[in-house]
């Protein structure tokens, strides 16, 4: 017998996927401050696995991670869809692939 220690915040379905798979696992429920600590520190984690390997699984794991900050804050998806809009409108996207070098100030 083997025992994994991950002390990671994972998906609401996981438990009962590892139980399924003949597995027993140890999990806790999350007060709302370390919860959110916990969902930054999955933020870099899936963050770093899109660096690794640059596919769509890793970005809309990473989406995902962002719904859930974004909620746990009190912020809908749609709060934080119309506040992107809002940004792109006065601020741009980055569809032009605009580097900016540097800037002379007068």
């Amino acid at each position: 017998m083997k025992t994994i220690i991950y002390n990671k915040l994972v998906r609401d379905l996981i438990p009962e996927i590892i139980a399924f798979s003949g597995n027993e696992c140890e999990t806790e429920i999350l007060d709302d401050s370390r919860y959110l600590e916990m969902l930054d520190a999955k933020l870099d984690e899936e963050l770093a696995e899109y660096h690794k390997d640059q596919n769509i699984e890793e970005l809309a794991d990473l989406l995902e991670v962002i719904y859930a900050c974004a909620a746990a804050r009190g912020c809908s998806v749609e709060e934080l869809e119309k506040e992107r809009s809002q940004k792109a409108a006065k601020r741009g996207s980055f569809n032009k692939k605009i580097l900016l070098k540097k800037v002379t100030e007068n």
